[in-house]
């Protein structure tokens, strides 16, 4: 009962924390008021709920990497796709090597294959707190796209890095090879196991729906399970249930270009997954900071094994650390950078090189997240021998101080490193936008033109007129720009349901014309996500 308690008090927090975060005076970020709910409720409570890694990887990660990946927009993707692997797979590994040494070096006292642990578990930036962050920052649009795919992607390379340091630190055995083909059976196995889950759950669905009718709440059911499936179908492959999720939620995005769904269906489901969604991030930083007490409570007495007997040496720990992490990866991104311009100046390509404000926010929306604190939990408590893994709660500490750390100095320091800096994409998504609206009217135009009567509305044949004028009409100000439109009772009724026969058969056009020009790469999917949103919005209305 105590537990069943605690939880609902951990979703009162995430609830008030929507609340706190518009009263406070000055502006701060939502996962910092989350973290710092969730250590007053550990505090006041006097219990904890004991982050199980392999609990939390099951049924907190895989619906936010599951939305995440459904919902981060897919265009240009092959474009970015250098940039992207540099920061998820590079970037990782440099970091690992970099970091491990490092850590290694400031505190003797934790062996080398710890250290490697501990860097790998920080390597990988976190989904959840990177959109978190980034949401308050207006980045151009290409850079957010590839952070958030760096962010989805990176937890592979980072968690097989973690894997093998972990081997290492309890048998004292690595073998390269055998981390490379692990790392590719991982990431590729995992990518394959979650299209494949989606693919064939979406079949199944469809052919059922298009047989006995759909079903909305079973629908939306269905859309809540696929990444829970998708993780687990992987897992036992021994794949990565993260890139599962990750490539169920894209996948799923590519499903629903086909439009099968009603309307009414997709806005219900769109509603429960902005719930969960709001839910399950607000719990991720609420969990993180019940944790941070009895965190430091285990660090603070493990402390003094690196030959420092004061508590405050762990703050320094975790700024060096910090800063260690900003450095190397602002030193990977201005390389990275340079060289990409080097490539374009040779094929005689114009380079237009990003300032050293952009690198730095680069360097500073490498947040990490509860994804780290999970991963540094996993270290095993024993090692080979039977005797206990030395530093092992300095390191959870060590990983959670970074967490909050990172969070706090991206909070304060990306508005100050992108002041001025425009996200110039506005003024094109507007162009993108309204030039979908316009190919929208006019294949609405075209059904309405081509719409037949029902069954007993032949004889009112001139009430058909006049209604499909009507609607032809606000169709065709939307083209020039245009406003908004602004007897007998047997007649109008007929009148209005040729008006919504009409209407909705407009709707359909112009949702089946967003899929078809996102599907012929004329339209940026989350463009047309929105649009279709509104669309799917007016045929409820109509429908009832």
């Amino acid at each position: 009962m105590a537990i069943v308690t605690l939880v609902l008090l951990l979703l009162l927090a995430v609830v008030a924390s929507g609340y706190l975060v518009r009263m406070l005076p000055v502006a701060v970020p939502l996962p910092l008021v989350q973290v710092a709910l969730g250590a007053a409720i550990a505090g006041l409570a006097g219990v904890t709920i004991d982050l199980r890694p392999e609990i939390f990887f099951l049924l907190i990660l895989p619906p936010l990497l599951f939305l995440d990946g459904w919902r981060m927009p897919k265009h240009n993707l092959k474009q970015d796709a250098r940039p992207i692997l540099q920061l998820a797979l590079g970037l990782v590994v440099f970091t690992v090597v970099g970091m491990g040494f490092f850590i290694h070096w400031l505190i003797p006292a934790m062996p080398l294959p710890v250290a490697f642990a501990l860097a790998a578990v920080l390597a990988p930036t976190d989904p959840v707190a990177v959109s978190a962050i980034t949401r308050r920052t207006p980045f151009p649009e290409r850079i957010m796209r590839v952070l958030e795919a760096e962010s989805l992607l990176n937890d592979a390379s980072g968690l097989v890095c973690l894997r093998f340091a972990i081997a290492a630190a309890v048998t004292g055995v690595f073998s390269l090879p055998d981390a490379v083909l692990s790392f590719l059976w991982l990431a590729l196995g995992g990518v394959a196991a979650g299209a494949g889950f989606t693919l064939t759950v979406s079949f199944i669905k469809s052919r059922l729906a298009r047989r006995f009718g759909e079903d909305p709440g079973a629908e939306i059911l269905i859309s809540l399970l696929i990444p829970f499936g998708a993780y687990l179908a992987a897992e036992a492959l021994h794949c990565s249930g993260i890139m599962a999720a990750v490539s169920a939620g894209v996948a799923m995005s590519y499903v629903e270009l086909g439009g099968q769904l009603q309307a009414g269906t997709r806005v219900r489901r769109s509603a429960v997954w902005d719930t969960v969604a709001f839910t399950a991030n607000g719990a991720v930083f609420v969990l993180l900071g019940q944790q941070m007490p009895s965190i430091l409570e285990k660090a603070a007495r493990t402390v003094r094994q690196s030959g420092h007997h004061e508590v405050w040496w762990m703050a320094v720990y975790v700024l060096a650390i910090t800063v260690a992490l900003a450095i190397l990866r602002f030193l990977w991104v201005w390389v990275s950078i340079r060289m990409a311009g080097l490539r374009q100046v040779r094929r005689d390509e114009s380079f237009v090189r990003p300032s050293w404000r952009m690198v730095a926010a680069i360097s500073l929306a490498g947040v990490r997240g509860a994804v780290s604190l999970a991963g540094v939990l996993t270290i095993p408590f024993f090692v080979a021998d039977g005797s206990l893994m030395p530093a092992r709660n300095l390191a959870i500490f060590l990983a959670a101080g970074v967490i909050l750390t990172s969070l706090i100095l991206a909070a304060l320091a990306l508005p100050w490193a992108m002041r001025g800096i425009e996200a110039d994409e506005e003024q094109g998504r507007h162009g993108e936008v309204q030039a979908a609206r316009v190919a929208a009217a006019k294949a609405a135009i075209r059904a309405i033109e081509q719409f037949q009567p029902g069954a007993g509305q032949e004889e009112h044949a001139d009430l058909h007129a006049e209604a499909a004028a009507r609607v032809m009409g606000l169709y065709r100000r939307r083209i020039d720009g245009g406003a908004r439109e602004g007897g007998d009772a047997e007649l109008v009724q007929m009148m209005e349901e040729i008006d919504r026969n009409l209407r909705l058969a407009a709707l359909k056009a112009e949702r089946e014309e967003l899929f078809g020009m996102v599907r012929r790469r004329l339209l940026k999917d989350d463009i047309a996500r929105d649009l279709v949103r509104e669309i799917d919005l007016m045929e409820t209305r109509w429908s009832r």
